[in-house]
């Protein structure tokens, strides 16, 4: 199984106890669908790429989207140590099922956008994940675009006819076309008073 097959689940921060438990962040919604998940993927630092599947043997919800995991064959600190900053895959194929108006950012990359008002507009290229808000970046008239990812802005994907439907507040896109005012209101040269 390679990267391209999976997607990003979280990290291992740091062991925890003696006994092979570590601390994981999970990038998710909601932990508790995966109390009882069976196995992970782990990507070591040591290893960029590469992928080792690891038995769950325990997984507890700590605060947030923060768990204590325990790994099968991980039983000692110094087992844990070597796992510390790995990345947690899980395979593609076993994503949660979402609700009919929601979708993964994956699953509408290349999904044409099209604005309640303006109609169509261009289409998803990518979605950056910043700690302030996730945003979707389109292409748009020859400038990239970036609309945040809030239900009040992006209202639904078509999966069949591979639109994403938005509403967007007026002037958004004026900000993306419209030349800096700096270098607008700038006077050509110093006069001296």
């Amino acid at each position: 199984m390679t990267l391209d097959d999976c997607y990003e689940l979280g990290s291992i921060v740091k062991p925890h106890g003696l006994k092979g438990f570590v601390v994981a962040t999970f990038d998710v919604d909601d932990l508790e669908p995966y109390r009882k998940l069976k196995s992970v993927l782990l990507e070591l630092p040591t290893a960029p790429g590469k992928l080792t599947e690891y038995a769950v043997e325990k997984l507890q919800p700590q605060s947030g989207e923060r768990a204590l995991l325990k790994l099968k064959g991980i039983d000692r600190i110094e087992e844990a140590e070597p796992l510390r900053n790995a990345k947690l895959w899980r395979p593609l194929a076993e994503l949660p099922d979402l609700a009919d108006d929601q979708f993964y950012f994956h699953d509408v990359i290349g999904f044409l956008v099209v604005d309640e008002q303006l109609g169509e507009l261009g289409t998803v290229e990518t979605f950056y994940e910043l700690p302030q808000q996730d945003v979707l970046s389109m292409r748009y008239k020859g400038q990239e675009v970036l609309i945040p990812v809030a239900d009040e802005l992006i209202s639904h994907a078509d999966e069949d006819a591979r639109k994403l439907y938005v509403n967007l507040p007026e002037g958004l896109l004026d900000v993306y076309l419209t030349p800096a005012s700096r270098e607008r209101d700038e006077p050509d040269e110093f006069v001296a008073p």
